[in-house]
């Protein structure tokens, strides 16, 4: 399911999914919590990309997964190095992408009116600061797997 698609390796056209809509969770999810006046304009983007977002990374890593497993088993030396430190981001990108979705959902819905004041005090204040730290986290997951796929990929710049 996640080798091909119309005989092109899936995991180049997947890729950018996650690379274009992980940041775009990242930047959305920190605004909605820094930034009250805000949620108003933004609940149905982050309710859409903390759903979607994870879907597209884990896609990706699967799609990776299988262009390893069929193209690259026996890579070695530079190139072999380059794929494995790729490889490495993709668990804890996955990780970091879910926790922030599920923690943006839950600050959404902590958010909405009328709810804020049925949450035990301190509950709104620590879901806002946790986006923001997850937010930084899957920011620089995704920037360190996309940084490390293009150097496997293109060589060392």
């Amino acid at each position: 399911m996640f080798d091909e698609i119309l005989g092109l390796p899936a995991h180049p056209l997947i890729v950018h999914a996650a690379v274009v809509l992980t940041p775009l969770l990242v930047v959305l999810a920190a605004v909605y919590a820094l930034a009250a006046r805000t949620r108003a304009v933004l609940t149905w983007a982050v309710v859409g990309l903390a759903v979607i977002s994870p879907v597209a990374v884990f896609a990706a890593r699967q799609s990776g997964e299988e262009l390893k497993r069929g193209r690259f088993s026996s890579a070695s030396g530079e190139l072999g190095q380059r794929v494995a430190e790729h490889e490495s981001f993709a668990t804890p990108l996955l990780l970091a992408v879910l926790a922030l979705g599920v923690v943006s959902l839950g600050l959404v819905r902590l958010t909405r009116p009328g709810r804020s004041e049925s949450a035990p005090k301190g509950v709104g204040t620590a879901l806002r600061a946790l986006t923001v730290v997850l937010a930084v986290v899957a920011g620089y997951y995704v920037v360190r797997a996309g940084h490390s796929g293009a150097v496997a990929v293109w060589g060392g710049f």
